[in-house]
């Protein structure tokens, strides 16, 4: 198999392209080294076009490893054929070559097995090449008490026991029959008790859909329904077209051997070739729902951690809760703890005016202007409670509600215990509540991933596969803002390209020691952090106002000569790209750049012309964030009352969640509403994911609202 051609084709970039991208994985580069510094080598490959181009490297080596182990075992028996190695060689997927190896693989004592062990196999032949002659007259022959065979019959059906496998064991055979399963299996399900209980899989209770045409989501509902024994699901094919496609290539005769053989085609099917086909169609549709899933899990992770952080704002964290109290957490607009409180001012204590003089005096007294509210619960009988405080206020307040999602994880975990050793795990969850307001993308990369709760079923993914899959998102997201060497925490540090855990708490460890960096090239002086690892990291890690100002940029200290020459083209200095003068300078490079044009500039400075255009971007915004180029998000000063809601009535929300069949938009009561895919748009919607994403702030206007179920039903069709 050429590896490089079918990469290429699949993922419709160039062979060059491909051929470079592999040779520089190989030689140990990371993601986003490569598609931050290596465009001119691969023509600009982003981060997930890098990352899928990996993960099919992978599996396509994997795949040829798999083929020459087969092919060895086979040759190995004395059975290889050149059929088979032209089937190996053909073979595009891993199943398909277990299904090769499937008649030649040791197994398990099955009932063929033991028929083998009774010296049966020359009667099967017998009966299989369907000549003439009486196949109970032939069986005779094969009785034998020492071999445990009692009479005609029993040898005749241990016959067909061998007779049955081979059948199932057929390649030819499983690839007509998975075809057919694939173009023409239904999955259904029905209700596995009788009960009256009510419950979310109602609709589930007697189903079927092509499993052509079955959507992702639906899959993971059944998968989740049948693993709580609420449904039991089956792939349903019409028995008659699957057994007339075995009779095809088996029967070929018209007497008593051939309609033995018809029996041996009937057994085969249902006790061996469908049970099995069956698992595999079940297996393909999870997987391709767990792969879309995690996708979604994926874009709504990115868009989360590249919502704009709150800068500049001393802020207020609150984590609500009824018996044991609110945890109060004032952090400064570093994120660095100031005061830590307890409030009762939700049920049963009720303590509100209290809990209002003690909240004013932290505002007053440390000039808090931003409340985080967590999510959980007595978040809605918080959120009145600060709205009514804030309206009492002589200074200006707002507040916003955040996902406290796996806030608890990050409270108990070793991490929280050693930044807040002298705080107990709730107010080290106001902590993290009150950041992540302002740095959602700091805050949150201390927290596994998978527990941050953006996506479906979450839950019922593959362990590793959604894992690696999060895990590139938060790295793609950490190196694609960049990180205050001199400020990140280990968590954040560990993200950035090149560098694990161990090298992250070095680089603490130096800083602690040192007294901070203050120049990229002094990281090569930490511990374990060699030359690979400085080329990897360096365009990553920022040092604010260092000595030079250069390593306040994204642009690599590869490319320090050529950056240093533009400034001088432009009649510039470094001086010039920080402080005060960078509006200016960054006006003098743009308008020498279009008298010059990149590509003479380019081979003036000695690099290529993308990467002169990623230098030019970052010495006109020197120390630049992109996510402050994005919308801010929605602080408020009031809340709504789902009691209040009517329909026809039109807000605006933060979209928090994205599934397949819609998004989740938080307009200001506990319970998000719901806009269901059919309602996002005045056009036809392919993917939730192709109209808005996490974070984005939308108009919408209520269609429902059911106070019994809590349940909020919203549309954006002609608001948007």
């Amino acid at each position: 198999m050429d590896i490089i051609s079918v990469i290429s084709d699949e993922l419709k970039i160039r062979k060059t392209q491909t051929e470079a991208a592999v040779k520089l994985l190989d030689e140990g580069n990371t993601i986003p080294f490569i598609a931050r510094y290596r465009k001119e080598v691969t023509g600009a490959l982003d981060d997930q076009q890098l990352r899928d181009l990996s993960d099919r490297l992978t599996y396509l080596r994997n795949l040829e490893k798999r083929k020459e182990e087969v092919r060895t075992a086979i040759e190995a028996l004395g059975k290889l054929t050149d059929e088979i190695v032209n089937d190996l060689s053909e073979a595009a997927t891993l199943a398909a070559v277990e299904d090769i190896y499937r008649p030649y693989k040791p197994k398990k004592k099955t009932r063929a097995g033991i028929a083998k062990e009774k010296g049966l196999e020359p009667l099967a032949e017998f009966i299989f090449s369907q000549q003439s002659g009486d196949p109970r007259e032939e069986a005779l022959k094969y009785i034998s008490e020492e071999k445990g065979v009692a009479s005609a019959e029993e040898a005749v059906n241990g016959a067909l026991d061998i007779i049955a496998e081979n059948i199932s064991d057929d390649p030819e055979i499983r690839k007509i029959l998975g075809g057919l399963y694939d173009k023409n299996a239904l999955i259904v399900s029905v209700k596995a008790k009788d009960d009256e209980t009510e419950s979310v899989y109602e609709n589930y209770y007697d189903f079927r859909e092509s499993v052509t045409k079955i959507p992702t989501h639906r899959i993971l509902a059944i998968d989740r329904g049948e693993k709580e024994g609420v449904l039991k699901v089956t792939v349903e094919v019409d028995t008659d077209d699957m057994l007339a496609a075995i009779r095809s290539r088996t029967v070929k005769a018209n007497n008593k051997n051939a309609v033995l053989v018809e029996q041996a085609c009937e057994d085969a099917y249902k006790r061996l070739i469908h049970p099995s086909i069956e698992r595999r169609v079940r297996n393909d549709l999870t997987g391709k729902a767990c792969t879309a899933a995690i996708k979604v899990f994926g874009d709504n992770l990115r868009q989360l951690l590249m919502q704009p952080p709150v800068k500049g704002m001393v802020t207020m964290g609150l984590d609500p809760a009824y018996r044991t109290g609110c945890k109060i957490s004032v952090v400064d607009a570093t994120g660095k703890v100031l005061d830590t409180a307890v409030v009762y001012p939700t049920p049963p204590h009720n303590k509100t005016e209290e809990a209002k003089r003690k909240l004013t005096a932290l505002i007053k007294k440390y000039g808090v202007t931003a409340i985080s509210i967590g999510n959980g619960t007595a978040s809605h009988e918080s959120e009145v409670f600060v709205a009514d405080m804030i309206r009492e206020l002589d200074t200006p307040v707002s507040y916003m509600v955040v996902s406290e999602a796996g806030a608890s994880v990050y409270s108990a975990s070793k991490l929280a215990q050693e930044e807040f050793p002298d705080f107990d795990v709730t107010e080290r969850s106001a902590v993290s509540i009150a950041r992540r307001l302002q740095d959602p993308l700091a805050e949150l990369v201390k927290i596994e991933p998978k527990a941050i709760g953006v996506g479906q079923y979450q839950h019922d993914m593959p362990p590793a596969q959604l894992s690696e899959a999060l895990g590139g998102v938060v790295e793609d997201c950490v190196n694609n803002v960049g990180v205050d060497v001199n400020t990140a925490s280990a968590a954040l540090l560990s993200y950035v390209a090149g560098i694990n855990a161990g090298i992250a708490k070095n680089i603490i460890a130096y800083r602690e020691e040192n007294g901070g960096f203050s120049e990229r090239k002094e990281l090569l002086k930490v511990s374990k952090l060699g030359k690979k690892t400085y080329e990897q990291c360096a365009g990553f890690l920022r040092v604010h106002g260092g000595k030079e100002p250069l390593d306040n940029t994204a642009v690599h200290p590869e490319s320090y000569a050529a950056a240093k020459k533009l400034l001088e083209i432009c009649g510039l200095s470094e001086a010039d790209i920080a402080g005060e003068r960078s509006r200016s300078t960054a006006e003098t490079i743009n308008s020498r750049i279009k008298e010059l044009g990149l590509k003479n500039a380019a081979a003036e400075t000695g690099v290529g012309e993308m990467t002169l255009s990623d230098i030019v971007k970052e010495l006109m915004k020197p120390g630049r964030d992109p996510r402050d180029e994005l919308p801010k998000p929605m602080l408020r000063t009031d809340v709504v009352d789902i009691n209040s809601l009517k329909e026809g009535m039109e807000l605006k929300g933060t979209v928090r969640n994205i599934t397949d069949f819609g998004a989740f938009v938080d307009i200001g009561v506990h319970q998000d509403g719901l806009v269901h895919i059919s309602q996002l748009a005045d056009r036809y919607v392919k993917h939730p994911l192709d109209v808005v994403k996490v974070g984005d702030i939308v108009n919408v206007k209520i269609l429902g609202i059911d106070t019994k179920k809590n349940r909020i039903s919203l549309t954006m069709r002609g608001l948007n």
